[in-house]
């Protein structure tokens, strides 16, 4: 029986066939591929980025940082092309910054510039002019032996308006007759010195009449520190014309009574009785008499009235 078993059972052989390689197929073309293209989509990255100016590329990373700025508001680097990419220009031969299409500069801020480049220029020589008159003027105080020992009462000082001269009273030395108009003596000669410097200036001059706040004695007929402080800068106004002062150079005559006083905490002080000559600046002078002058030129230029036609007054 044991016998038998064995005949039954069957016998496996296995054989192992040797060949050559497998095929491997398209796979590794499709990686090649790949590769080729990303290497060249890098040197093509490399290129831009050497060729690409630098405002080009500021306009890009203002674009990815914040698109939608750069979309509504254009900004840095935003440039004058049509294309969807904001940046570039007409002129391929700048290294950096843009090159807008349009580059002519605005009319109206070209304009103010010339304006504004003038009003300094006017400016410069008007702040020249008058520290030459400001020296003029202290040294003939001081080379006249006798206008010499009044000098503390003449204050030379330069403001944004212009070279202001004032003329203080001095409790010892009063300008004018009490409660009176009347020029002294010696504010006389002041005066006149000062009208002699002033012929040589192109200026407007703007005069003004200053008392203290002592309440003047004649109130009931009306006549108040406004009518005597407006009647002594008149006063003035005629010495500085005696001296050859043309009359046409003052632009402003007026009095101030104790409205602008120069010692505040002391408002009955003798240095607030005073007479100021402001020699002005020609910007000054333009606040003051911008509107006349526009008023009489509109006036001069106005065409007059055709021949036969009646005049209505």
């Amino acid at each position: 029986m044991a016998t038998d078993g064995k005949k039954l059972q069957p016998i496996i052989v296995k054989k192992i066939k040797k060949g050559g390689h497998a095929v491997h197929g398209g796979a590794w073309k499709i990686a090649y591929a790949d590769f080729v293209t990303a290497m060249m989509a890098f040197f093509l990255l490399m290129w831009l980025l050497g060729s690409t100016s630098e405002g080009d590329k500021k306009g890009l990373s203002d674009y990815f940082t914040a698109p939608l700025k750069v979309a509504m508001m254009g900004g840095t680097g935003a440039g004058a092309s049509n294309s969807v990419i904001q940046g570039g220009g007409t002129d391929l031969t700048k290294s950096a910054g843009q090159n807008n299409k349009d580059s002519s500069p605005d009319p109206i801020l070209t304009k103010k510039a010339a304006i504004e480049a003038a009003k300094a220029e006017i400016a410069k020589q008007d702040a020249k002019k008058l520290a030459a008159l400001s020296a003029k003027i202290a040294s003939v105080i001081s080379n006249n032996s006798r206008l010499a020992e009044f000098s503390s009462q003449i204050r030379l000082e330069t403001t944004p308006d212009g070279l202001q001269i004032q003329i203080v009273d001095d409790q010892n030395r009063a300008m004018f007759d009490v409660g009176s108009a009347l020029v002294k003596p010696y504010m006389r000669d002041i005066l006149r010195e000062i009208g002699n410097a002033l012929n040589g200036v192109d200026n407007k001059i703007s005069l003004d009449g200053h008392t203290d706040r002592s309440p003047y004695g004649n109130g009931e007929r009306g006549y108040s520190n406004w009518e005597l402080s407006a009647d002594r800068a008149n006063s003035s106004r005629r010495e500085l014309i005696a001296a050859g002062m043309p009359d046409e150079k003052l632009a402003r005559v007026t009095g101030l009574a104790s409205s602008n006083l120069l010692d505040v905490q002391n408002p009955l002080s003798p240095t607030n009785r005073r007479i100021t000559i402001l020699v002005m600046t020609r910007e000054a002078e333009e606040r003051l008499l911008g509107g006349s002058r526009a008023a009489a030129a509109e006036a001069a230029n106005a065409s007059p009235p055709a021949a036969g036609a009646s005049a209505t007054r």
